[in-house]
């Protein structure tokens, strides 16, 4: 990895679609250098896919939450989250809280039905987002 690369992958954070052409001519390369090093960074494993941002507040979903689960019943909360629609990510943690779930949602009461439901894995403790920002790693 050289500054070249960090800049290919600059580039590639803010717009998965930006054309080669237009890469090539951010990092001051030809279009064929570029795309033999996107290459060698997805072979490398470095790029490991192209994902979409979803604005779910365009979709009615206009209520984002994280929550804070405890529990003991691992496999079985995991085979919850990957079968419920309202959960976008989650993670397994380390410490008091065993997962961190992020739900978007269209109402508080929804919200609310879906923290009763997890109750039966353990106790959660759930943070509302109020406002986003979203930094570059790179």
């Amino acid at each position: 990895m050289d500054e070249i690369d960090y800049k290919i992958l600059k580039g590639l954070e803010k717009n998965a679609r930006i054309s080669i052409t237009e890469l090539a001519h951010k990092v001051s390369m030809s279009s064929p250098s570029v795309r033999e090093r996107i290459i060698r960074l997805e072979e490398q494993k470095i790029i490991e896919g192209y994902t979409t941002n979803i604005n779910y507040k365009k979709l009615g979903k206009s209520l984002e939450a994280f929550i804070l689960v405890e529990t003991n019943r691992c496999k079985s909360f995991r085979n919850f989250c990957q079968c419920h629609s309202i959960i976008k990510e989650f993670y397994r943690l380390a410490g008091k809280y065993s997962y961190l779930v992020r739900v978007s949602v269209q109402s508080i009461e929804t919200l609310e039905s879906f923290i009763d439901e997890i109750q039966r894995f353990g106790n959660s403790s759930t943070q509302i987002v109020f406002s986003s920002f979203r930094k570059s790693i790179l």
